[in-house]
């Protein structure tokens, strides 16, 4: 850089530049000003550019009608200008590549931290999005809707939003959840659980107290190989077959229950309290802790009791999704004790042994095949779930 600038001073003494690094440095003079005033000259540009020199650049220089001096530093504490009018020499008409020199100066990263914490000038209109209905709904209003729920529907609420998800755990809706629930334990005895056990939380007790849901069906399915009739003593035929065993629990202390080759979707439809279809049977059911036991009569001409012994488990923590069957007993039973109970088989049976049975002709059997565990399926995934699949699609199923 420094042989083009003795270039140029060289060939046009009329124009004389100085280039250093840091600061923009402009010497624009024709040779009878330096004479003339070339101790003023010398004195400023010595001391100006000996107190620049580490920090000096050079952007550019044009020949114009006016002859400026000029030391400028980019922080803008050191400015001299001596502006002079003066014609521009005719010898640089012919040189015009020399009129404009235009240099990059040295990077500085700190630059780009400046200004950082300089705050957004805030809109003074207000944003509103329309999309978000659910914040003009009052909170009135929404913990109406919210009491009208299912616990897993507020689950699912929850997730919507920050307000929905403050809202939910309102512990009004979960206690009104645990006392429909577990309403065969009594208000007294749930109160006194919540506080001992689950520090007061109606919400804890929800999900880590073992219940039974009553917002879907539990369904078992089995299967077994049977031989089929030998064609022209060709092939021996085999058979799979698949069946299910269907529960539905209601909070009363109710369940039904029923056995059929059906799929969940046929039978979803019929299974209900008021239900008169043939083969779907209604009986008692009771639970302590985990384990359930229930029971319901066959009618007729031997009547005979099928007495049941239950387990609940989830998959995940508070899905109660599983019912492992411990235990599946057939015995018979007097007519007269059964006129006797009004109805309660459940106090009936209670006490007896596990093969024990009070009548001769229907002697006690205890079953070992067809023990699949129960899966829950909600009421709104009846239609798509895979226990419709046939089994040339679906042969055999893991419960997990």
């Amino acid at each position: 850089m420094g042989q083009k600038i003795a270039h140029a001073a060289n060939n046009f003494p009329e124009a004389y530049l100085v280039f250093l690094n840091g600061v923009k440095v402009v010497l624009q003079f024709i040779p009878s000003l330096v004479l003339r005033n070339s101790i003023e000259f010398g004195f400023h540009t010595s001391r100006y550019l000996m107190f620049l020199s580490k920090s000096v650049l050079l952007l550019g220089f044009e020949c114009i009608s006016r002859i400026k001096f000029a030391v400028l530093s980019l922080n803008g504490i050191v400015e001299l200008v001596i502006d002079i009018d003066m014609s521009a020499p005719l010898e640089l008409g012919s040189f015009s590549s020399l009129l404009h020199m235009q240099f990059m100066g040295t990077e500085r990263p700190w630059l780009s931290m400046y200004g950082n914490r300089i705050r957004p000038v805030v809109n003074s209109r207000p944003f509103d999005d329309p999309s978000l209905i659910h914040h003009c709904l009052p909170d009135e209003l929404l913990f109406e809707v919210f009491s009208r729920m299912s616990p897993y529907s507020l689950g699912r609420a929850a997730c919507v939003c920050r307000k929905w998800r403050y809202t939910v755990r309102n512990p009004i809706f979960w206690r009104s959840a645990c006392l429909k629930t577990w309403q065969l334990s009594g208000a007294i005895t749930n109160y006194r659980i919540v506080q001992s056990i689950y520090e007061g939380s109606w919400r804890k007790m929800w999900i880590n107290r073992p219940r039974i849901r009553h917002d879907g069906l539990y369904v078992s399915r089995n299967t077994y190989i049977h031989t089929g009739v030998a064609e022209w003593k060709v092939t021996n035929a085999s058979h799979l077959v698949c069946y299910f065993r269907y529960l539905r629990f209601f909070p009363s202390g109710k369940f039904l229950y029923k056995i059929s080759p059906q799929k969940v979707k046929e039978v979803a439809k019929f299974m209900n309290a008021s239900s008169k279809a043939n083969s779907v049977f209604k009986g008692d059911y009771t639970q302590s802790e985990d384990q359930i036991d229930a029971v319901h009569l066959y009618s007729g001409s031997r009547p005979t009791l099928l007495r049941m012994r239950l387990r609940i488990r989830g998959t995940t923590v508070g899905a109660n999704n599983r019912l492992d069957l411990l235990r599946l007993v057939t015995t018979g039973v007097n007519e007269s004790e059964i006129n006797n109970e009004d109805g309660d088989i459940l106090g009936l049976v209670n006490g007896w042994q596990e093969e024990e049975t009070h009548n001769p002709d229907v002697p006690a059997i205890s079953h070992i095949r067809g023990l699949s565990p129960f899966i829950f399926i909600p009421f709104e995934e009846v239609e798509t779930s895979i226990f419709n699949l046939p089994v040339e699609k679906m042969d055999y199923y893991v419960p997990g």
